[in-house]
């Protein structure tokens, strides 16, 4: 993509307004894509589910970013604990969803790259991706950013007629663990 169409890009925190829009893409993604979070319309999330979490993210420090392009919502990205126990409380696992017809275009790269400048300057330590064995180009991102693979769950989760793959990439964030934390 070339960087003048980058310019009009930008990536902001997401409002209750740009509901509908991630709505959109996120249910595109699990109908015609390879997260196998949902395997049907009847366990889909709805506008108030995404709300909610959107909201509740927030609360917690956790940043919730869209990118946007004269108005529109053309992807979003967010962070979520790892675990829920104490001690990995400095862990977070991110998600990142673009526009189908948005895809290849750089917008993956630039909501990667904010939200780890975001749990970075948040103080968290480490951030951790699940990604589709198959999907190439997302593991390339990723190793781009300095994440390596650290684990790889063959076979675990299935939808469209195939087995899928779940591969685990990591990276540190900040000191990651060379220092003790200051929260």
């Amino acid at each position: 993509m070339n960087v003048a169409a980058h310019s009009t890009i930008i990536i902001r925190p997401s409002r209750d307004a740009d509901v509908p829009a991630m709505l959109a893409i996120y249910l595109h993604h699990i109908r015609h894509g390879v997260d196998p979070n949902y395997t049907g319309d009847n366990d889909a999330p709805d506008a108030d589910d995404l709300k909610r979490r959107r909201k509740n993210m927030q609360r917690g420090r956790l940043p919730h970013l869209v990118a946007e392009q004269n108005g529109e919502v053309l992807g979003y990205a967010y962070a979520v604990p790892f675990r829920k126990r104490p001690a990995y409380r400095y862990t977070v696992k991110h998600s990142i969803y673009v526009r189908a017809e948005r895809l290849g275009q750089g917008l993956g790269r630039m909501l990667l790259a904010a939200i780890i400048d975001a749990c970075a300057a948040a103080g968290y330590r480490q951030m951790i991706g699940y990604i589709d064995g198959a999907n190439e180009a997302s593991l390339r991102l990723h190793l781009a950013f300095a994440f390596r693979e650290v684990g790889r769950l063959p076979a675990v989760g299935y939808k469209f007629g195939r087995w899928t793959d779940s591969v685990m990439m990591q990276r540190s964030l900040g000191p990651g663990g060379g220092a003790p934390p200051e929260w």
